[in-house]
């Protein structure tokens, strides 16, 4: 049986989408069999980032409705080995799904693939609920930002208050730099807050930006420092799911 991850943050902007995007194809780099679901009704770019956005037809509102058959709403990505996308609807008003169809979903995927990865829409309302409905674990993805980081926490709180005991959390976007400066939170700081553990951090390169603009997982090139930074990132994630 396969395990499902929650992808959240307290607030937009913190890079989860992104962070998402190259966790699953890593895996996939690595040999697992991945499929990634966007959540985020009615604002979508898990397909964007994926460079898929053009072979969208069915979506998982599609799947839960029984429009169609979860075969045919997995996209395959074929520049990673069994990598595949479930996207979500572009409308959020066609979207009807309760935590138990998210549950039923997830146990279903369990039975073809290694690990299912949920893009969980950012914030605490219900979204986040459903969402994380069949989740096993969760990471957390914050920066060093006060409001980001007691963002992080709620959501924290939230998963914990849902049943998902196994958390971690990840720092992206980190300026070396303006930490040093004292004006941000600082990566010991930001581990007084938070309380699963800090499964790494992501420093700020442009490169990862630029590459998810143009539909491309950054950790497409193996060998660099990012990549290297991904693979021991998700590494610790799965110890701890």
């Amino acid at each position: 049986m396969g395990k499902v991850i929650l992808v959240a943050s307290g607030k937009g902007g913190v890079g989860k989408t992104v962070f998402a995007s190259n966790a699953g194809a890593k895996l996939a780099q690595e040999g697992y069999k991945v499929v990634m679901i966007d959540m985020n009704m009615g604002l979508r770019n898990l397909d964007i980032y994926l460079g898929l956005e053009n072979k969208v037809v069915y979506d998982v509102a599609d799947v839960m409705s029984g429009v169609c058959r979860i075969k045919q709403a997995l996209i395959r990505d074929r520049r990673f080995p069994e990598l595949y996308l479930m996207s979500a609807p572009q409308n959020k008003q066609k979207a009807e799904i309760t935590p138990l169809h998210m549950k039923v979903l997830c146990n279903k995927l369990k039975r073809s693939f290694d690990y299912i990865i949920i893009d969980a829409p950012a914030g605490i309302d219900e979204g986040l609920a459903i969402a994380a409905a069949g989740a096993d674990s969760a990471v957390i993805v914050t920066v060093p930002e006060y409001a980001a980081v007691r963002d992080a926490d709620a959501v924290d709180q939230i998963l914990l208050q849902i049943g998902i005991k196994k958390r971690t959390y990840v720092i992206n976007k980190v300026m070396a730099n303006l930490i040093r400066t004292g004006l941000v939170p600082g990566i010991a700081e930001i581990a007084d807050i938070m309380r699963p553990e800090m499964a790494g951090i992501i420093q700020y390169d442009e490169n990862i930006h630029i590459a998810a603009n143009n539909g491309l997982p950054i950790v497409y090139k193996e060998g660099s420092y990012i990549e290297q930074n991904f693979k021991k990132i998700m590494d610790r994630i799965i110890e701890a799911s």
